[in-house]
């Protein structure tokens, strides 16, 4: 397997990779030339996006925005985020529809070894994350690698999401849980 191949499986792999390495250096171009493009072009904007995460699909996020990779993230229709997000996506991060997301919201599909031995040997680890339709994540809110969220959630401001969210609830806090049904 290759290095990308081991990482979107989950399995431990070596970021240093020179195809990684590339990659990344793209998706970081492409935000720095989004994050610093007139705020007021919104074509240009969504050029620059949609090369970014390889897609056609029309989609609004305003700067600042920053993604390892780009190419791990996909979006249903009608996909809004507010300012300063950050998506880990070195494993795949799959949004629905009608989803919206406050200002710093982060999603980290990266994550490292626990063990001492395995973390400071350099290699990584990164799960899947995946939201549900018509789901708003409040202001500040974590996703950690491998969560699932389900459909018409939302996620209270603030929140570390650290494990999986059924559908239709409001769920808060650090660590989160859910408060009540919708």
């Amino acid at each position: 397997m290759t290095e990308k191949e081991k990482m979107l499986a989950g399995e431990l792999y070596n970021a240093a990779d020179p195809t990684l390495v590339k990659d990344r250096a793209r998706a970081k171009k492409l935000c720095q030339e989004f994050n610093t493009i007139d705020v007021t072009d919104y074509e240009g904007r969504l050029k620059i996006l949609q090369e970014l995460f390889q897609t056609n699909k029309s989609f609004t996020i305003d700067p600042t925005l920053w993604v390892d990779y780009g190419y791990n993230v996909t979006f249903g229709k009608n996909f809004y985020a507010n300012h300063n997000c950050i998506f880990l996506d070195v494993n795949t991060i799959t949004i629905g529809d009608n989803v919206m997301f406050a200002s710093n919201v982060q999603l980290y599909t990266a994550t490292h070894p626990v063990a001492a031995k395995e973390r400071i040997s350099g290699l990584e680890l990164g799960y899947p994350i995946t939201i549900g339709d018509n789901t708003w994540l409040g202001g500040g809110s974590i996703v950690c690698p491998g969560v699932n969220i389900g459909k018409n959630v939302v996620i209270g401001a603030g929140s570390v999401v650290s494990k999986n969210i059924p559908d239709n609830v409001v769920a808060v806090g650090n660590p989160c849980k859910i408060i009540r049904n919708l």
